[in-house]
């Protein structure tokens, strides 16, 4: 982001300085859990798929349909939940959106048909858009006020939870039926929202500068409108931002599919699929600043994309499983920056209505992706379908190239 906020705080080692302090790094290690925690069940509904496809009967078209379901229940949540972040604070509604995606986590499992699968997944996406929205409003605020880039810890720990839920997931695909697990992870699930949501509920949201400046905007006196250069950069940042998450959404549901079914890998070699997907977008994101600091963020956005679309290409049509799982960890570390520094130069031009456009598009690429292969795969196959992926990330790369003037060059988070 451009300038990061300033908040008044005690000076480290004078008087006060701990008071201060403690309950921001008490925030940070909770909004750390909470990413986690959103990645870990995500990625134990995602490998339990292939077999609640087989419960329901469904085809690879009837299970695109019923993946609508997330994406409308996301949709619809986060253009709600900023509204009620604005109301109830985003703490508390990280906390409550967490208890809801515990619970219905475990809702699919019991499903025997496509429509009733399609009607739960509407609460699990409503669910997992809603603590995704409000978990990132409160990371903001609190690296406003650390006045530290800390920004992508959170993602980080988001790809390291997604790998832990998918490497259980696999080890125990073949042991425990999906009801069985999936029970399991609601009951953690409410536990870990328990034990880290006391400490948001504890300490209120920290107050910024930026923030209060907004806060005292009368409706009618609101951020000055955006020239049309300006709004078309942020539309394009956006469509970058979709491109790619595009690409993550269709890998973290259809991936372990390809594996499956296409290679007839075991379900614990197919659940590693993913796993090394978010392994790998762990590690770019954790060496993200580096690599920005180094490469600047076009060469980010272009090298990035590029190496996503070779992966993905070798993820989708590789005979072998081993070259798939090779492409499929090339792919995350391809896609693991794209997206924040889509949404950082968005915001450099726009301010928080330019991250939200671009974070908006973005997670829309996510959800709108999986069910787009589901169709695709029907038409055609899912290894072709998969290499829309690809597509999008050359895309996504060649958009990257053409922004390079579109925004100044600061430093993202």
């Amino acid at each position: 982001m451009p300038h990061l906020n300033k908040l008044r705080t005690a000076v480290p080692g004078g008087p006060g300085a701990n008071s201060a302090a403690t309950p921001l790094s008490r925030l940070r290690t909770a909004l750390t859990v909470f990413f986690a925690l959103d990645g870990f069940l995500f990625a134990g509904w995602v490998v339990r798929i292939p077999a609640i496809k087989d419960q329901t009967g469904a085809s690879a078209s009837d299970l695109g349909l019923a993946l609508l379901g997330v994406s409308g229940g996301a949709v619809i949540t986060m253009m709600l939940t900023g509204r009620l972040c604005r109301r109830f604070g985003s703490h508390p509604v990280t906390v409550a959106c967490g208890v809801l995606l515990s619970l219905s986590i475990a809702l699919p499992a019991q499903t025997h048909s496509t429509l009733a699968l399609g009607l739960v997944l509407l609460v699990f996406g409503a669910s997992y858009g809603g603590i995704n929205v409000a978990m990132n409003s409160a990371a903001v605020d609190l690296v406003g006020a650390m006045r530290r880039p800390v920004m992508p810890s959170f993602h980080a720990a988001f790809s390291l939870g997604g790998m832990a839920g998918a490497g259980l997931g696999g080890l125990v695909a073949a042991q425990l039926p999906a009801t069985t697990h999936l029970l399991a992870l609601t009951g953690l699930g409410l536990v870990v929202t328990a034990v880290a949501g006391a400490a948001l509920l504890r300490h209120p949201a920290p107050t910024t500068e930026r923030s209060r400046e907004r806060s005292q905007q009368a409706p009618g006196n609101g951020p000055r409108p955006l020239s049309g250069t300006a709004r078309k950069a942020v539309v394009l940042f956006g469509v970058i931002a979709l491109c790619t998450a595009y690409g993550e959404g269709a890998l973290a549901e259809w991936g372990t599919l390809h594996l499956q079914e296409d290679l007839h890998a075991h379900p614990g070699i197919a659940a590693a699929g993913y796993s090394l997907f978010a392994l790998a977008m762990a590690v770019g994101r954790l060496s993200g600043t580096t690599l920005l600091e180094r490469l600047g963020q076009t060469r980010t956005l272009v090298a990035g994309g590029s190496l996503a679309a070779a992966g993905m290409l070798l993820g989708a049509l590789a005979p072998a499983t081993w070259l798939v799982l090779l492409g499929f960890a090339v792919t995350g570390l391809g896609l693991a920056n794209i997206f924040p520094v889509a949404v950082a130069r968005a915001g450099a031009l726009a301010g928080p209505s330019g991250v939200a456009a671009a974070s908006t598009l973005g997670y829309g690429g996510m959800l709108v992706g999986p069910p787009v292969i589901g169709f695709l795969a029907d038409w055609f196959s899912l290894p072709v379908a998969l290499t829309t992926v690809a597509m999008l990330a050359a895309v996504a790369a060649l958009l990257g190239y053409a922004a390079r003037n579109a925004s100044s060059g600061s430093t993202p988070e």
